[in-house]
């Protein structure tokens, strides 16, 4: 889900336009426009230019960050005053990253997901504790990772599967610092039911190799084995990765040619390789098509081809992969709509921001301030 990286996102990837066009605050839906957005389980978040954010979707322990528990089928503003250059969007919670560093989280905080060292739920964003000033945030399910600008990677929250990479299965409500001595880029925290806790992270280093931690399964660190780790572990094949989003039971990586990789699980073709068998060491996304951007979902995986067009492979229940049917893919196949995007989300269901910073999403959740599931994009309004 939710890939955050230095150089670009969410996932669970953040969606970063390197220029954004001129925005407005206003609430007129036909002015309000992101420069990031990122999908979690059933809520979606988003960064104006301005740095004011918005959520929509579900808000049973105050993932929206509004101050209440209410459900919003159209964006609604995040209080406390704290302007963000980016947001991500967990399970049920959701953490922001001011200019300066300062990471916020809001919503559950079943296991010390937020890091401010309590297990209290939160409607309003507070700070996470322990005095670390981060690049990246990435939140997943019931847990939290960060990236700081030297590449030390942290995370807090729950641990039993070993996903904090710390070498250890013990639960964290601060931040701790991943094991290994390596210098990331970029992380990304899994999503995931909390009903099936499995979750496990990936990160990319300074030199482009990725490295994966926590539940393995389903072969999702793509180490060659089913072996769950508590601290990181190389991808095997010798590949170069620019980035990588964890997704809930794949890993989904672009090399710097474009092309794009997939591991783990696969009972719905998600990891994009024209047939439905698991792996456990990187497989390449069939097609033809060069990314971008990549964003693995809880079944399905969404690219933004260099064009801007997006394709999605996997399952499609919900319509989430924007094809107009519900019928599953094992290989990339183009959303519907012909608009040209910068970047792409995914978790339940799928978002991205046009060039121009336009919402769109479809699938499951969404923000047209309806509750009914969308084949095809939908403008997201405000």
């Amino acid at each position: 889900m939710r890939s955050i990286s230095v150089c670009h996102l969410l996932a669970v990837i953040p969606i970063l336009i390197p220029t954004p066009i001129a925005v407005s605050d206003e609430r007129d839906p036909l002015q309000l426009t992101f420069t990031v957005i990122s999908a979690g389980l059933d809520h979606t978040c988003g960064v104006t230019a301005a740095g004011a954010t918005y959520c929509w979707g579900a808000n049973g322990f105050g993932q929206l960050g509004d101050g209440t528990t209410s459900r919003r089928s159209k964006p609604v503003l995040v209080e406390g005053g704290v302007t963000f250059v980016s947001v991500s969007a967990g399970d049920a919670h959701t953490c922001g990253l001011t200019a300066a560093g300062t990471a916020y989280c809001w919503g559950r905080n079943v296991v010390g997901e937020l890091g401010d060292g309590s297990t209290t739920n939160r409607s309003k964003p507070v700070a996470v504790k322990g005095g670390v000033s981060f690049a990246a945030v990435s939140a997943g399910l019931v847990y939290t990772c960060g990236v700081t600008a030297a590449g030390a990677a942290y995370c807090w929250g729950d641990n039993d599967w070993g996903q904090l990479g710390d070498g250890t299965q013990t639960s964290r409500s601060k931040p701790v610092l991943v094991a290994g001595d390596l210098h990331f880029a970029s992380v990304s925290a899994s999503g995931g039911y909390v009903e099936n806790v499995r979750a496990h992270t990936c990160g990319v280093t300074t030199g482009g190799a990725a490295d994966c931690w926590g539940n393995n399964s389903y072969g999702q660190l793509g180490d060659g084995t089913t072996r769950s780790q508590s601290s990181p572990v190389g991808v095997v094949g010798g590949l170069t990765f620019v980035a990588v989003s964890a997704g809930a039971k794949h890993t989904c990586g672009i090399t710097p040619a474009g092309a794009a990789y997939c591991w783990g699980g696969n009972d719905e073709g998600e990891l994009g390789s024209s047939d439905t068998t698991a792996r456990s060491r990187p497989a390449p996304v069939t097609g033809g098509v060069n990314f971008a951007v990549v964003s693995a979902g809880f079944f399905h995986a969404c690219g933004v081809t260099t064009g801007g067009a997006v394709y999605c492979w996997g399952g499609n229940s919900w319509g989430q992969l924007g094809t107009g049917d519900t019928t599953s893919r094992s290989s990339p196949i183009l959303v519907a709509g012909g608009l040209r995007y910068a970047g792409v989300t995914t978790a339940m269901h799928t978002c991205a921001v046009t060039v121009e910073g336009v919402a769109y999403c479809w699938g499951l959740q969404f923000g047209d301030q309806t509750t009914t599931a969308r084949l095809t994009p939908v403008r997201v309004v405000e």
